[in-house]
């Protein structure tokens, strides 16, 4: 099948209304691919490459920019995947050259359609709905499965394409592949956000357990006698990365586990290094003489010959208790507020990003960001200016979506700190488009710059270092409050305040 039928359906059910219409949209077209498409396109209905292009913003829009698209469609679902792998699969010196020049070949092979569809692709900028959500609806709709067990599947798979190819060739049979297997990972539960303890205590019904939230990065971690394989939260396998949580785990008295946790640099004197340093350690670029990664365990899915999945939190977590208390996760079980406040408390007075309440009675729900698990963060607040503006992309492609973002310099004029699209509703990006176009200075490609009077309240984690910005700073997990209307350019937070923050998170300045 045509590529293009891929790009026109997604499309059509971005401009569809309610979810089972959008859910009938690509079961239709899933249930007319044949049995080599069906995973691919079942991938990029999800939203999800496949594959690590190395293929960023500027360079599609630079590439955009350049290349018409073509008259008519010929590139079959098969050769798209085909391209896109062999551009993942480029390395060494002039491989950024050398993606740039492929992904531009395949978008000299498409039509307008196509083009749009693959640029939201490859950016991660698919706007049409709930993306991996549509899809397990579709293929339960498709062959009249319950849902559920087809989601039950796609969390334990980690992947969405085997999922559609099991359950569009062997139906409900299909399902049965998935399991948890050590050495296959699975996605990883996620938690929902509570303003503070108490609120935590009042949602979760039932005993509540705390834990110090730590804002390293997220292992699940898998054993068979000796082997022993570590994969991070994207399900990429990082073994090679972290030699010292193998050796912890390789330690630990059972013959097989799978076991949840996170990984995080500590300094000297105990307390948690910035999220940067511990990020240091993965991928080619690893510092000589990096900082050893403390491993800390808060989950258990699977230990011997016993899968923890269904069992409560209370069972799992004891079962862990037993299994690895060294690298047991400091843990509060409590009822009482003035507890659960204390706890937090001291949790970030240790240098953590807070806590998460968790439900005692709760079984784990892989891939799910259910109500069981609740994240209670450290949040700061800073007022800045916007300096310049992008044209989105996908369902925002006719406005001016990611913002520049910049403090206000002490010395005379802004310092830029990163941008952010995040905490935009419809309206905002309305008005928006229609304040920042009539502020417009000039254009450089896709980005327009404006004059700097529009203050913005951002909501962030923290700051952190950053060889991109004059600032030598940015923010992390940056996203828009409001517009401060009633603030002008010159009331708007300095860099100094920044700094100061920076400081507070250990970051050297």
């Amino acid at each position: 099948m045509l590529f293009e039928q891929i790009a026109l359906t997604s499309a059509e059910i971005a401009a569809t209304p309610g979810r089972k219409k959008k859910a009938d949209l690509i079961a239709g077209l899933l249930t007319q691919l044949a049995a080599d498409e069906r995973a691919i396109a079942a991938r990029h209905l999800a939203g999800e490459v496949g594959h690590k292009l190395g293929v960023g913003y500027a360079t599609v829009a630079e590439i955009r920019g350049q290349i018409a698209p073509a008259g008519a469609a010929s590139l079959t679902i098969v050769e798209v995947e085909r391209r896109l792998a062999a551009i993942a699969a480029l390395g060494g010196a002039g491989s950024a050259r050398g993606r740039k020049d492929r992904f531009g070949e395949l978008l000299a092979r498409a039509t307008a359609a196509e083009q749009e569809f693959l640029s939201a692709l490859v950016l991660g900028a698919i706007r049409q709905g709930a993306l991996d959500a549509l899809v397990v609806d579709a293929l339960s709709r498709a062959k009249g499965l319950d849902a559920a067990a087809v989601r039950r599947a796609y969390m334990l798979a980690g992947e969405i394409g085997a999922v559609a190819e099991a359950v569009l060739s062997e139906g409900a049979a299909g399902l049965s592949r998935f399991g948890l297997t050590p050495f296959t990972p699975v996605l990883p539960m996620l938690a929902q956000t509570a303003e503070d303890p108490a609120g935590a205590i009042a949602s979760l019904s039932g005993p509540v357990a705390f834990e110090h939230k730590l804002d390293g990065f997220r292992v699940q971690l898998h054993k068979v006698d000796d082997a022993v394989r570590v994969y991070s939260r994207a399900l990429n396998e990082v073994t090679r990365d972290v030699p010292e949580l193998v050796a912890a785990v390789r330690a630990l008295p059972a013959r097989r586990l799978i076991l949840d946790g996170e990984a995080i640099a500590v300094g000297a004197t105990g307390r948690p290094l910035p999220f940067q340093e511990t990020m240091k350690r993965l991928g080619k670029n690893r510092p000589a003489g990096s900082l050893p990664l403390s491993l800390t365990l808060f989950d258990l899915l699977l230990v011997d010959d016993q899968t923890l999945l269904a069992s409560s939190a209370r069972e799992r977590f004891a079962a862990l208790d037993a299994l690895g208390p060294a690298h047991r996760v400091t843990r509060l079980s409590t009822w009482d507020v003035a507890e659960a406040i204390a706890f937090y408390e001291a949790a970030i007075a240790s240098g953590h990003e807070g806590v998460v309440a968790k439900s005692l009675d709760a079984p784990y729900e892989a891939g799910s960001r259910g109500a069981a698990w609740l994240k209670i963060k450290r949040v700061r607040r800073l007022d800045l200016v916007v300096l310049a503006v992008e044209w989105g992309s996908g369902r925002r492609k006719s406005v001016l979506s990611n913002l520049h973002l910049g403090a206000r310099d002490p010395a005379g004029g802004f310092v830029m700190l990163g941008k952010t699209f995040k905490g935009m509703t419809d309206e905002i990006l309305a008005w928006q488009t229609a304040a920042l176009l009539a502020r417009e200075i000039g254009r450089d490609g896709h980005v327009v710059h404006v004059r700097p009077e529009l203050v913005v309240e951002v909501e962030f984690n923290e700051v952190q270092r950053s060889s991109q910005y004059p600032g030598g700073l940015a923010l992390r997990h940056a996203r828009i409050v409001r517009y401060r209307e009633d603030k002008t350019a010159a009331e708007a937070d300095t860099i100094d305040a920044v700094r100061a923050f920076a400081i507070a998170d250990g970051v050297a300045i």
